[in-house]
Parts: C-alpha cells; sequence; structure tokens
C-alpha cells in the first residue's frame, strides 16, 4: 500500500496537483473500504478527476466528505463528473406532423475519400452533429476468439494497438479526430449520451465503459475484466447502451444472458428486464433504442427476429412487466440494429436466409407494423441519428464502411 502511494505521488511534480492528490488518494482508500474495489481498480476516475480540482483541494475533499456521510459515493462521485460539462443538447425531430414516414436516401460520394477500416461495429454522434464510429482495427471476430464458456482465447495477444474510436466529419467523412488505442479487445456497441459522455462495450472484456469528454479512464466500468458471468456483478458478451435523459442506463446483455440492465446514472443495478411477471424471452439482444415520450425501451432482438418494446419504466413503475411492443413479420430477418426518429424506430437487419433481403425498415411501434423498407446491405451492424434528424448512419462489418443517409 504504501509502495502504492508512493508511486502515486511522485508522478505529479506540482505542489497542488500533489495536494490534490493525496486528497484524491485518501478517498481512493476509503473507496475500497466501502465498495470493497481494490485499490488499484479504483484509481483511475478518481486521478482524473484530482487534475481537475488541482487548484481547489480544499473543494474535492469537502465534497468527499459530504458523500461518505451520505453513504451515496457513487452517485455523487457522478453528479462532480457532469457539473461542469452540461451542453444544450440538440433539438430531437418530431414526426408527429408528417404524413408519411421520412425515407433515408443514401448521400452520394460519401466519405469522399475511402478509409481502411477494421470491423465497424457501431455509430453514434457527437455534440458536434458528427458521426464517431467503434471498430476493430486488425482483429476479427473469429470461431477461436471464444470458447464454449465464453472467454476470450486472445488475451495474451494484448489490446487492439490501432485507434477503435474515430470520430469523422459529418460534411466529407474525413477522419478528424481519433483514440481509443491500446485499451479495447474486441469493440461492439458504442452510444453518446446527450451529455456527450461515450458509452462502450467490449464483448471480450464483458465489460461496459463511460468515458466523459476529454477523459482517458472511464468514470463507471460494469461487469468484471475478462470474467463472463450472469450474477448481478458480471456480464456476458455485452452488445449496447441506451441513455434516456434522466441519466439512467439500459444496457443489452448480451450474446449469453439475453436480457436488459436498468441502471441508475451511477451506474447501480435497479431493474433486470424480464423480470416475473413478464414473459419476454430474448435471444440475443442486439440493439437499443429509447422512445422517451412513449416511455418504451426498444430492442434489436436478433436471434428472435423481431423488435421487442417493454416498458422504460422512466415516468413511472406502473405499466413495467405489461405486455410489450412487438414487430415480427416474415421478412425482417435477424435484427441487428435499432435507432429511434421521433415516434419511429429505423432497424437494419443482417443476413439469414436468401429469400431475405439485407436492408432496413421503418417501423411504427404504436401500431406495431413495418411501415416502410430502404437501402440494401450486405452485413450492417449499427445505426444511428443525429439528434436533430439532419442525418442517419448506417456501419457494416463486412465491407467495413459506413453509409450517411439523408431523409426525404
Amino acid at each position: 500500500m504504501f509502495h502504492f502511494l508512493t508511486c502515486a505521488s511522485v508522478q505529479h511534480s506540482d505542489k497542488k496537483k500533489q495536494v490534490s492528490m493525496a486528497a484524491v488518494i485518501l478517498m481512493v482508500v476509503l473507496v475500497a473500504m466501502v465498495t470493497g474495489r481494490e485499490v488499484p481498480q479504483a484509481l483511475p476516475q478518481y486521478e482524473a478527476m484530482g487534475s481537475r480540482f488541482a487548484d481547489n483541494p480544499l473543494r474535492l475533499m469537502n465534497q468527499y466528505y459530504e458523500l461518505m456521510k451520505a453513504r451515496r459515493l457513487e452517485d455523487a462521485i457522478n453528479e462532480l463528473e457532469q457539473e461542469e460539462y452540461q451542453p444544450e443538447p440538440l433539438k430531437p425531430v418530431d414526426t408527429s406532423h408528417l404524413d408519411s414516414p421520412p425515407k433515408p436516401r443514401a448521400v452520394e460520394n460519401w466519405p469522399h475519400e475511402s478509409h481502411e477500416f477494421g470491423q465497424v461495429t457501431a455509430v453514434s454522434i457527437n455534440r458536434d452533429g458528427n458521426p464517431v464510429i467503434f471498430h476493430r482495427g486488425h482483429r476479427t471476430w473469429t470461431a477461436e476468439s471464444f470458447n464454449a464458456t465464453n472467454h476470450f482465447q486472445l488475451i495474451a495477444d494484448g489490446p487492439i494497438e490501432d485507434s477503435t474510436i474515430l470520430t469523422l466529419s459529418a460534411a466529407t467523412g474525413a477522419v478528424i479526430d481519433e483514440s481509443g488505442g491500446g485499451i479495447f479487445y474486441m469493440p461492439h456497441g458504442m452510444t453518446i449520451d446527450r451529455n456527450g459522455n461515450m458509452w462502450l462495450t467490449d464483448v471480450a472484456l464483458h465489460q461496459v465503459f463511460k468515458f466523459m469528454p476529454g477523459h482517458d479512464y472511464p468514470s463507471i466500468t460494469v461487469g468484471r475484466r475478462f470474467e463472463p458471468g450472469s450474477t448481478r456483478n458480471h456480464l456476458c458478451k455485452p452488445t449496447a447502451v441506451a441513455v434516456a435523459t434522466t441519466g439512467e442506463v439500459f444496457i443489452a446483455d448480451g450474446y449469453c444472458n439475453n436480457r436488459l440492465l436498468k441502471l441508475n446514472a451511477a451506474g447501480r443495478l435497479i431493474r433486470t428486464i424480464p423480470q416475473p411477471p413478464e414473459f419476454l424471452s430474448l435471444q440475443v439482444p442486439h440493439g437499443l433504442t429509447l422512445l422517451e415520450h412513449l416511455d418504451l425501451i426498444c430492442v434489436a432482438d436478433r436471434e428472435n427476429m423481431r423488435v421487442v418494446c417493454p416498458k422504460a419504466g422512466l415516468k413511472t413503475t406502473f405499466g413495467e412487466g405489461t405486455q410489450a411492443a412487438t414487430i415480427q413479420e416474415p421478412d425482417l430477418g435477424h435484427v441487428y440494429d435499432v435507432a429511434s426518429y421521433g415516434d419511429l424506430v429505423y432497424a437494419i437487419n443482417g443476413p439469414t436466409a436468401d429469400m431475405i433481403p439485407v436492408r432496413g425498415f421503418t417501423i411504427d411501434p404504436r401500431s406495431e407494423t413495418i411501415i416502410d423498407h430502404w437501402g440494401k446491405f450486405q452485413n450492417p451492424h449499427s445505426i444511428a441519428f443525429c439528434p436533430n434528424g439532419s442525418a442517419m448512419y448506417v456501419t457494416e462489418i463486412g465491407p467495413n464502411k459506413i453509409w450517411k443517409f439523408e431523409l426525404v
């Protein structure tokens, strides 16, 4: 322990930072005592906070003192992290006045230049309206990647050294920022919430991470590193995340557990879907999207070849556990992802059978019907809308590419 404290303090030569880091380290030790975490695992998120409070370490100590008194440490930490970053979100699109659903039309010659991506597993939109993709670089998911108990078999190869997170220009498709090298082993899902926080899933690590804007360390980590499991503290190949404006988080967990986890803003589990009396049998929940005004969380229920929308329980817990809206038609196939646009859900399927085209679908969850078809793909994996409805993006994992669509 003393060696750990010495090493941590030597990293900061500035006196104010030393004081701040000493406060942070003290709180990390207390966190470890209260929550049962190992100190090295607890350090990174608090170290990042310490550098921000370097000019006023007493403020940091006072804040943490209040947190410890309330014994609500994780919730208050989350509030502290968010307090300096509260951007005005883009206004969501309103489709209630439309006579017919907007139809996606591919933007020609976008991106302007071709890219050498790995398997592009996810796309989301940042606060500037630019698409951000999550890709696997040189690594691919093969039959040898996992054993029969879902343990990742390539740990010795180390994390992917390529930058796995790429920000593209909405105008040209050029790469304007990159990060995420040396962190992830098998990227899968990505969601950027209304505050600019990036939520990422890694099926090899069996974890979900929340990264705040400008931070290199996750502020929240869900799941145990390289440990698949079905307990409250474990995930198994988590696929996707959806975040409500209330701060509540939904995780699709995923390839093995076939469940959704609902967390509060601090990352604490508050509900599992399904749970009695729900009769909702999921089979690889692969994508998520929220329709908050309808209080629905819609799921790309891949192997059941349907989209299913149970109550999210954001406005009230009344109605949780009632029968979910279900969209399941013969031509839907394996549904890989879903994205909301006003009152509608746009979905993409993947290769299923020769007679089922790989394409996009427009769905009305209120009438539980498919109301339009669009696009033509080979192996799409993720879909996302710009919140103001100005564009839609679809990524594929073979070929490894991203499409931009305008709505007409």
